[in-house]
């Protein structure tokens, strides 16, 4: 992950129409704004989280800011796109496109399996919560917001923020999957002797 001062410098380089400052800002948000909208859109979170980077590509030359407040805009925007494609798959069911083999080495498919499933689980947990709180958790914790700009984000109140970050960390501790993943994970592997 890029530091603040180049996260800067990649803002500065972007605004002004280069698109390894842009390739820099996407490498670097771009995971964070999917498992945001994998919670807030669900199956839409990557046309969601296409629909938002076009939008910010669009406006980003009337963007002002830091890198903080290019986050903050950043889940804005994302947001709206995500409860857009919300509404739209409401009206309309697709079939998913086919995949295209560009001729590119994957990576290791059983690790891409364990992080995917273990992302997956997570975010399911999650998704359980209220969506208040969910997107509270997300924004503060998935995606490192602070108070201020997840309160923007959200169109809330600080303490209305830390009071749904809060409770959803608190439901997330009390989950009984989650006390038996973590029950499991503190559990030291046996090995029987031969």
């Amino acid at each position: 992950m890029p530091t603040d001062d180049e996260l800067a410098e990649a803002l500065a380089a972007a605004r002004a129409g280069d698109e390894r400052g842009f390739a820099v800002l996407w490498h670097a948000l771009q995971p964070a704004v999917l498992r945001y909208l994998r919670v807030v859109a669900g199956a839409g979170a990557e046309d969601a989280a296409s629909e938002t980077w076009l939008q910010v590509a669009r406006d980003l030359d009337r963007f002002t800011g830091d890198p903080g407040a290019f986050r903050g805009w950043l889940f804005r925007v994302a947001r709206h796109r995500g409860v857009d494609e919300l509404r739209r798959a409401s009206r309309r069911r697709e079939d998913p496109a086919e995949t295209v083999d560009d001729g590119q080495i994957a990576p290791d498919a059983a690790d891409e399996m364990v992080e995917a499933a273990e992302t997956t689980w997570a975010l399911s947990r999650v998704k359980a919560l209220p969506a208040d709180q969910a997107e509270a958790v997300m924004l503060r914790i998935v995606a490192g917001l602070d108070v201020a700009t997840t309160a923007q984000v959200l169109g809330k109140r600080r303490g209305a923020v830390r009071i749904a970050t809060m409770r959803g960390l608190r439901r997330l501790a009390e989950d009984p999957e989650v006390r038996e993943r973590g029950a499991d994970r503190a559990r030291p592997e046996t090995v029987e002797e031969v």
